[in-house]
């Protein structure tokens, strides 16, 4: 996946220099590349080519990669550290790192628009739109801005969960869905029970996540330990406790797990890919 990433970015010889520097430092080098790794295993249980796989892997990690540049920056989160190196704000300056999160965001869609990713042209319309929406206001956007605005309130699980189903589940199930949409054609009750999979996975990566931020070091994690409840952000450890969550993650587990049954042995990826999302210590 480096190597697809190292491809489909401008090179940083090319004008303008720093630009494009700045987004390959924002990408490469770093990360656990779940989304690429999702958008893989159900293009393989599809009986999806890897080389369609790449282009839509490649292209949401990218749009991954543009939303924590853009997380990172004073007007945000306002973080230092990213992967284990400074953000791309510290490294550069906000106004570079404002354009190379503009540039990632594009380079996205243009990857979807460049080679066959179907055999039907209607069906790699319609995943330009799934990424779109993802992404926008309805999906990952609109969960930051959800985010940003519950700091210092008190939210409800309901409230806290349709938050993440935005914010971090959205680009997760595009991640399985585009994958899956590069191969044959799945029925709409298997379509739907990989949806269901990657909104479990979504929501439980995020439970993970909030338990490891309570839990971990900055040494571990790569970036700043601590930094939600420095922010006064609510998250499942402090609405739920740190046990419940733990709990809830486990659940969330087993039911993607579930919905996963009917597929046997092709959803073996999906499978240790989910048991990675649950039991990952950084």
């Amino acid at each position: 996946m480096e190597d697809v990433l190292s491809a489909a970015l401008p090179q940083a010889a090319i004008a303008p220099r720093r630009l494009h520097q700045a987004m390959r430092y924002a990408v490469l080098g770093g990360g656990k590349r779940i989304r690429p790794l999702l958008a893989f295993a159900a293009g393989e249980l599809a009986g999806a080519g890897p080389d369609r796989i790449a282009v839509v892997a490649a292209a949401v990690e990218l749009i991954h990669a543009y939303s924590l540049v853009h997380d990172d920056l004073p007007c945000m989160d306002d973080d230092v550290l990213r992967r284990g190196k400074p953000t791309c704000h510290v490294e550069y300056d906000e106004a570079t790192a404002l354009l190379a999160g503009d540039g990632l965001q594009t380079l996205a869609f243009q990857l979807l628009t460049e080679r066959p990713l179907s055999d039907d042209p209607a069906v790699q319309l319609e995943m330009v739109k799934l990424l779109a929406v993802a992404s926008g206001s309805r999906g990952m956007a609109g969960g930051q801005a959800i985010d940003l605005d519950s700091v210092g309130k008190p939210l409800s699980l309901p409230e806290l969960e349709f938050m993440h189903i935005h914010k971090t589940g959205a680009l997760i199930r595009a991640s399985v869905q585009l994958g899956a949409l590069c191969g044959q054609g799945l029925g709409e009750g298997e379509m739907e029970r990989l949806l269901h999979f990657a909104k479990c996975i979504g929501l439980a990566f995020q439970v993970v996540d909030d338990i490891l931020d309570a839990e971990s070091t900055t040494a571990t994690l790569g970036k700043t330990a601590g930094k939600d409840a420095d922010a006064n952000k609510p998250t499942y450890v402090t609405i739920m406790g740190a046990s419940a969550a733990r709990a809830f993650a486990a659940e969330l587990h087993a039911d993607a797990l579930t919905a996963l049954q009917p597929f046997g042995a092709r959803a073996e990826r999906l499978r240790q890919i989910a048991d990675f999302v649950v039991k990952r210590e950084f």
